[in-house]
């Protein structure tokens, strides 16, 4: 089969000076391998679209929470058809269907015209789900409903959002209409206000803008947001740390910028409790009740289908295409990438 393949083991010893994607080739390259054969509690996938997430990005670079593999296939996520089980009860009663999937670990991912996956990974789609958005159902949708489950179990309305208008981030605007949450979205560009705002944003800043700290202390002082959510991590999410109030959290699940950020006053963690952690989907997966976890994919599933979520579509790539067209695409804005087997 197709697919595109790890050429690298492990993880990158030394930091890069960018992490953005100019070139695949020292990372990923376009092979022919085996198709993959499922192991029981598995099913084997014909991908029909697969997702290019910031943590694929990282991933291939060998900077994400993982070990490469090489030879491997890239890619997390995707849409497909079941066509076959590993064996027991639920990847038996899952062949035929339609599915949002996350390639199972050690096995080829969804940058290839089959993956596999672990059955109870796997999340059948109705009808009414698009191939879109089924490819982008489970990364960014659930990441986007646990955190804003962490700002319903907090004391204010308001949170904080960097990179604002990633697809993620419009995920978390859209839905915090229905939860009566006020985001305040972090941009840099002054096209992306109006649409964020159009959206459901309380306010939209441009931290490019030469009154962003004042207007960012006006809004802190006025709505009172005690959690950021930050997928940037560099100097300027340091800033918004240092002026948001007491009991806060610095809630990091990215890291988009190579500048390492500097806690200008580390008192504000003793004398103020303040607080810095991490979100990873991942974790999230493994400590959440699956009755919790069924309860957001349905939610997830039916903001898609009824429109409340809708997924902005930059491109998609056929999989021969992607050694030269991915990092141009990578590099718009505002909308997301697809890969197609």
């Amino acid at each position: 089969m197709k697919s595109l393949v790890l050429k690298n083991e492990g993880f990158l010893r030394e930091q890069p000076e960018s992490i953005a994607l100019t070139d695949l080739a020292p990372f990923i390259e376009f092979a022919d391998i085996d198709e993959p054969t499922p192991d029981p509690g598995q099913v084997k996938i014909k991908v029909a679209l697969a997702s290019v997430n910031p943590s694929d990005e990282m991933f291939i670079q060998g900077l994400y929470g993982m070990p490469r593999i090489a030879g491997n296939g890239a890619g997390f996520e995707g849409v497909g058809e079941i066509v076959a089980s590993g064996g027991g009860a639920i990847a038996d009663s899952l062949v035929g269907q339609r599915v949002a999937f996350v390639a199972a670990p050690g096995k080829p991912g969804s940058w290839s015209e089959y993956s596999i996956a672990d059955a109870t990974t796997c999340i059948p789609l109705i009808p009414d789900i698009s191939d879109t958005d089924g490819a982008a159902m489970i990364v960014n949708p659930l990441t986007a409903l646990a955190m804003l489950d962490l700002v319903d179990k907090g004391d204010t309305d308001a949170f904080i959002l960097s990179a604002g208008a990633s697809q993620l981030c419009k995920l978390m605007i859209a839905a915090a209409r229905d939860t009566g949450n006020k985001p305040i979205a972090i941009v840099r560009r002054d096209e992306q206000i109006e649409p964020l705002i159009a959206l459901g944003a309380a306010h939209v800043l441009n931290s490019e803008s030469d009154t962003f700290d004042t207007d960012l202390r006006k809004i802190i002082q006025a709505e009172k947001p005690r959690i950021f959510l930050d997928a940037v991590a560099n100097q300027t999410s340091a800033g918004i740390f240092n002026v948001i109030p007491n009991n806060s959290r610095w809630i990091i699940y990215g890291k988009l910028d190579q500048e390492l950020p500097t806690i200008q006053q580390p008192g504000q963690m003793i004398f103020q409790s303040k607080r810095i952690e991490g979100f990873w989907l991942t974790r999230w997966m493994i400590d959440t009740p699956l009755a919790d976890k069924m309860q957001v994919v349905q939610s997830a599933q039916r903001r898609f289908a009824d429109g409340t979520w809708n997924t902005d579509v930059t491109a998609i790539l056929p999989i021969a295409d992607v050694m030269e067209s991915l990092p141009a695409e990578l590099s718009k804005p505002n909308g997301k990438v697809f890969i197609k087997p």
